[in-house]
């Protein structure tokens, strides 16, 4: 059944009301599977009932791939009501029985509707309010073969047996695939949790094992303490294994599980997840609340991680490193653990009521995984990498707007604003006593975003302050700030419900400076400008701060030469200084670049190029900005630089510019030849420089840099005559593997891929072979990550990511994901992060009219199947803009690259 709704009105029998106000509103009911009406036609629950608990049992059989399950819900009937809706999907429910109280289980029947994925027992008589009730639904599936629910997976073990497994994966909306459940956040019970398994298996769940009881000489069922705290259905997890477990104490056991060849790679991330555990535990001044912590690395699993509360599960290369491991792979594998612990407190003990605030889950963890590694792992050097488009806080209705939800707004930018507001408020511990007391109001409960606001308003007693600093680093305090902004959740509700972010002009004469502010978004077609802050525009007079940006003149405690706004780059705005303010910064890095910090030299560089994508700069100012870059010794602002030039080559490289991208290559080359020269191939320490290192080296041999495939090469060639005993620096390794790839080396590289067993080592292999330029691999690694056979499916947004940064591959990719869409949204849901970065990948390159019809004639022609994704219509803005800046930017771009004494080498 279809229905068809008008805009602004509720379809109903009647007709629309707006033609029909005398009749009253009966709303349409959907019909469900047997015919019957369904009784609910919305796509979230009723609120009459909640789940209090949930007794699970589950029989799953790793032979046919299949298994059965009993779920007991307790639920309090909140409202007087005549039917109970909850979810399921592709679950063949066999027996249903409900009971009041302490009433007689009887039969009932149950109604299916399948668009909304929603199960219903209709009754005859109202369930009236403070009653409680058992509904028991018996039921049978198969394991899913994809990504989510209760999926299979498998792996080779060292003798090449092929080893089955069972785990989960219920973010956002698939414990619905596993057990018939009450499937939103809000709806938080407890479970208690029986699975079955036969001998040499183990199992996994949420909370400890209470006792194994034997059905057979062969069949055990497990069951496990019922959990001490009510959680969200997409927390629930469990796995069916034969994992070796490592552990450690640290307040509750700490333990990780990997398959047998790998335990001896857990070492590390064991370490590291003790001592930010123990971080977490004393900075929020609440002890980790579960009996236990697991850490499991799955051989198939899509995410990087998710935090299930009490069995967190991990991609294998999130989670294991081997003993010889480069400092910059720690890294990684203690920035996934540190965001999934802090989880527990952020998502898990204090959860978001619905998707449309999954930032106060991604935003908040984001932040703390910076923070925490920072106090705790110092060695490892992390930066904030917190600068990247939808509104953080954003409408949710459907299950493709929840997968979507999962981007970097809601990670990077809920991360940004939290950053910029922990620097604004006076104090240093000021925002972690907001943070704690929000975590112990809301303990076990669901939050809005502005609960969270108001719990920082509470512990908010002085005026805020805030501080705008130049090279004198003066600041100016707004004298009436405390009695115009009456809390924080006024002044915040601006920065998540509005898209993209703020643009600050400023004109500097003298000792006056002139600030004005716009809405800046990237996107061609929105001439629309909103102030960030909304009814406190007009009041503000005096200063710019990191939370308010407003328009309006100060004055300067003297005469400067060159001013730089947002002090370390902490607030989450885009500056623009105008033609003579750049050029003073320009001069200014030239004559000491160090009188800036590297965030202050790296904002400017990413303000510069943002603003030319907006036809604000020409790339003769880039240019003039850039040319410092010779004497830069920090790792940010030259990676922040490379990754720049870098998108501008391969833009032009895909418009078909040969001549002028050869220019832009030797321009790149010139101003990083220095750098490039003084790297060296041994192992180094640093974190910093095996990062700045492997950025330089890899765009080095990119550009085809004689010296760099030279010693790359050479390095390979000694890597396979030892049957690699001679190790590659593990920053080295996909520079080197990269290289391989474009030469006879491939099929040796291939056979490297099929037998290597370290996990983060064979992804690298993985890029290098997917970087390949040859048409017949190209199509060959495509068709392969699909049908994974050799390379891991999971991998595949990888694979294509990486063949459509090369020349040759990119229309492949393209064409592949047109003739492929089936196969793909069946193993990735519409909507999903895999989804979006396969999206971004094949389109993110175009820049012509032609490319750009086709794009939108391909997403419009899937209908339900994808066409009103909002990654869709991101990726036609990229191209429109792309299409801009080359219209915008080719003519300069050519005449700065035809100067010869600029590109000279």
């Amino acid at each position: 059944m279809v229905l068809y709704l008008l805009p602004g009105c509720t379809f109903t029998k009647t007709g629309c009301p707006k033609q029909n106000k005398t009749t009253p509103s009966e709303p349409v009911y959907p019909i469900s599977t047997n015919g019957e009406v369904f009784p609910w036609a919305q796509l979230r629950l009723p609120q009459s009932v909640r789940p209090l608990g949930y007794n699970l049992t589950l029989n799953p059989d790793l032979d046919t791939m299949t298994f059965t399950g009993r779920t007991a819900i307790t639920m309090f009937i909140r409202h007087n009501t005549k039917h109970i809706v909850l979810h399921s999907v592709n679950l063949n429910i066999t027996k249903a029985t409900f009971k009041l109280s302490d009433g007689e289980a009887t039969a009932v029947t149950v109604l299916e509707y399948k668009p909304n994925q929603q199960i219903a027992v209709k009754f005859t008589e109202e369930l009236k309010a403070g009653q409680k009730c058992v509904l028991t639904l018996d039921y049978a599936a198969e394991l899913s073969h994809t990504y989510d629910g209760f999926y299979n997976s498998s792996y080779s073990d060292k003798e090449g047996n092929k080893k089955v497994l069972a785990a989960t994966q219920f973010e956002p909306l698939s414990a619905r695939k596993a057990f018939p459940c009450f499937d939103e956040p809000s709806f938080k019970a407890t479970f208690l949790i029986q699975i079955s398994r036969k001998e040499g298996y183990m199992t996994l769940s949420n909370m400890p094992k209470a006792k194994t009881t034997s059905l057979s000489n062969i069949l055990f069922m497990d069951e496990f303490e019922k959990t001490t705290v009510n959680m969200s259905t997409y927390l629930v997890a469990f796995i069916v294994a034969n994992f070796t477990p490592v552990n450690k104490m640290v307040s509750n056991t700490l333990v990780i599980y990997a398959v047998p060849e790998k335990y001896e790679h857990t070492a590390y991330a064991l370490d590291a997840a003790s001592k930010l555990l123990d971080f977490y535990n004393n900075f929020f001044e609440i002890p980790y609340p579960l009996k236990k912590l697991d850490l499991v690395a799955i051989p198939d699993f899509l995410a990087g991680a998710m935090e299930n509360w009490g069995l967190i599960t991990f991609r294998e290369t999130s989670l294991l490193v081997g003993s010889q491991s480069s400092a910059l792979e720690k890294q990684v594998v203690a920035s996934v653990v540190a965001h999934e612990l802090a989880h527990q407190w952020f998502g898990n003990l204090v959860t978001m009521n619905w998707w449309n605030d999954l930032w106060l889950n991604e935003g908040f963890a984001t932040y703390m995984q910076y923070t925490s590694i920072q106090h705790v792992l110092p060695h490892l050097d992390i930066k904030d990498a917190l600068n990247s488009s939808h509104a953080v806080s954003t409408e949710v209705n459907t299950p493709e707007q929840v997968e979507e939800m999962f981007d970097s707004v809601s990670y990077e930018k809920g991360a940004s604003i939290l950053l910029m507001l922990n620097a604004s408020l006076p104090g240093e511990q000021q925002f972690r006593k907001g943070i704690i007391q929000y975590l112990k109001q809301f303990s076990g409960l669901n939050t809005y975003t502005s609960d969270l606001w108001n719990s920082l308003t509470q512990v908010q007693h002085h005026t805020l302050r805030h501080y705008m600093r130049s090279l004198f680093d003066f600041c100016v305090i707004v004298n009436n700030l405390s009695t115009q902004l009456q809390n924080i959740s006024e002044m915040m509700n601006s920065w998540t419900s509005q898209k993209g972010f703020p643009l600050v002009t400023v004109s500097h004469k003298g000792d006056e400076v002139t600030l004005t502010q716009e809405h800046f978004l990237l996107t061609s077609d929105n001439n629309t400008l909103e102030s960030c802050l909304g009814p406190y525009a007009s009041k503000l007079q005096c200063a710019l701060l990191l939370m308010f940006l407003f328009s309006g003149t100060l004055k300067l405690p003297g005469n400067v030469t060159w001013l730089k706004m947002n002090y370390k780059n902490t607030g989450f705005y885009i500056v623009d200084y105008g033609k003579d303010g750049w050029a003073e910064l320009c001069d200014a890095l030239t004559d000491d670049y160090k009188v800036l910090t590297s965030e202050d030299r790296t904002s400017l560089i990413h303000n510069i190029f943002a603003l030319s994508r907006l036809g604000r700069v020409t790339f003769q100012q880039v240019h003039l900005l850039l040319k410092y870059l010779s004497n830069e010794t920090e790792t940010t602002p030259i990676t922040e630089a490379l990754l720049q030039l870098n998108t501008v080559y391969r833009l032009l490289d895909k418009r078909h510019e040969p001549e002028l991208g050869a220019r832009l290559k030797v321009y790149m080359l010139s101003l990083f030849g220095s750098l490039v020269g003084n790297q060296t191939w041994d192992e180094i320490e640093s974190v910093s420089k095996q990062e700045l290192r492997a950025a330089l080296l890899e765009t080095a041999c990119r550009l085809k840099e004689e010296s760099c495939i030279k010693q790359a090469k050479a390095i390979f060639k000694s890597y396979v005559e030892s049957n690699g005993t001679v190790r590659i620096p593990g920053d080295l390794q996909q520079v080197v593997f990269n290289v391989a790839a474009q030469s006879d080396d491939w099929p040796t590289l291939l056979n490297l891929y099929a037998n290597a067993s370290y996990d983060s080592e064979k992804r690298k292999i993985l890029k290098g072979l997917a970087s390949t330029q040859d048409p017949h691999q190209i199509v060959w690694i495509l068709k392969e990550g699909l049908s994974g056979h050799i390379v891991q499916t999971q991998e595949m947004p990888l694979v294509i990511d990486t063949v459509c940064k090369g020349f040759a591959g990119y229309l492949f990719a393209w064409d592949f994901i047109q003739e492929n869409w089936d196969q793909l949204i069946e193993k990735f849901p519409v909507g999903s992060f895999a989804i979006q970065r396969i999206i971004k990948s094949t389109t993110s390159q175009f820049s012509t009219k032609a490319h750009l019809a086709q794009v939108q004639s391909f997403f419009s022609s899937l209908k339900e199947r994808g066409s009103s994704m909002r990654s869709v219509q991101e990726a036609v803005e990229t191209i429109k803009l792309n299409q801009r800046w080359m219209d915008t930017n080719l003519a300069s771009l050519r005449k700065l690259l035809y100067c010869s004494h600029l590109i000279s080498v």
